[in-house]
């Protein structure tokens, strides 16, 4: 009965039709799949002769190596842009204005400049006034710069979402502000918040991709580049595909890497000692919640 407190139980007829609804969406799907398979092949995009070229070991070669650049460029600009999260992050909620509306700033014009933008301004830009950058770390600048600033806004949500009990129970048992914000606030928030971050750094592997406007050699780089060779019939299609699928595995294995510390943290002692501290009947108040999130942390009680 809980399943359905919060909409009707279709009927028998409903069940039907929402049964004939899916698999018409089904077919539907399936017949796209197969015209555009149709096309592929009547347009000679599967002939032998447009897959040759990845017949050869140097060419996969090469796709590993743009693979390497890839991950190189996102790994830094991943690590980057959480610890300038953090940063702006905790400037957008200083009660100081001199600190909180200079880093808001900053964080708006961040998120307003477009990525490519930021890119091409850094490469082609800089060299006017005499400061040389190479692809790579026009790239990485681009994209702490812009997904530091979105997740920044996104933890700034995430902990002024949290009720105001949770920081005023911190206080109420010694904690300062800085305690609160640390061993309080920012653990509930990056939980809560925690797909929604590996969904901008989804976006941040998938934005290395810009970087072959600067000829930085990743993969998008390295798809054109073998699509053009016009002595191999320019297998521009072939090539997108595999570089597609490495992207697609890239971002599979990065949100199962975060459906692992998701459920990691959920085991977790910490949040095993909270929940059982905000059960019903147990005394969940705000102050007990913190009392048993500090001893979790530091092995009080034992």
């Amino acid at each position: 009965m809980s399943g359905s407190v919060l909409y009707d139980v279709p009927g028998p007829r409903a069940v039907v039709r929402n049964r004939i609804i899916g698999a018409v969406t089904i077919l539907v799907v399936l017949l796209f799949l197969g015209w555009v398979v149709w096309r592929f092949y009547d347009t000679g995009q599967l002939s032998p002769e447009k897959w040759e070229l990845f017949s050869y070991s140097a060419i996969w070669m090469l796709f590993l190596e743009a693979t390497w650049n890839t991950l190189a460029a996102f790994g830094v600009a991943a690590v980057g842009a959480i610890i300038l999260g953090f940063i702006l992050a905790l400037g957008r909620m200083s009660e100081h204005a001199w600190l909180r509306v200079p880093v808001g700033w900053i964080v708006e014009i961040l998120r307003a400049i477009p990525v490519l933008v930021f890119m091409m301004l850094l490469y082609y830009g800089l060299p006017v006034i005499d400061i040389k950058m190479t692809p790579y770390w026009a790239v990485v600048i681009a994209l702490i710069a812009y997904n530091g600033s979105v997740l920044a806004e996104v933890i700034r949500a995430g902990v002024e979402s949290l009720p105001r009990g949770q920081s005023e129970a911190g206080y109420a048992i010694g904690l300062r502000k800085a305690g609160v914000m640390r061993l309080v606030l920012l653990p509930q928030a990056i939980r809560a918040m925690l797909p929604v971050i590996i969904s901008q750094l989804v976006v941040t592997l998938k934005d290395t991709a810009l970087g072959f406007i600067i000829t930085y050699p990743e993969l998008l780089y390295l798809v054109k580049l073998l699509g053009s060779q016009a002595l191999y019939n320019s297998p521009l299609i072939p090539s997108a595909i595999i570089g597609g699928s490495i992207y697609v595995a890239l971002c599979l294995a990065l949100s199962y890497i975060a459906y692992l510390v998701e459920r990691r943290t959920r085991r977790s002692p910490k949040v095993t000692a909270v929940a059982a501290a905000n059960q019903p009947g147990q005394g969940g108040t705000d102050t007990e919640l913190i009392v048993a999130q500090s001893d979790a942390r530091t092995g009080g009680g034992a």
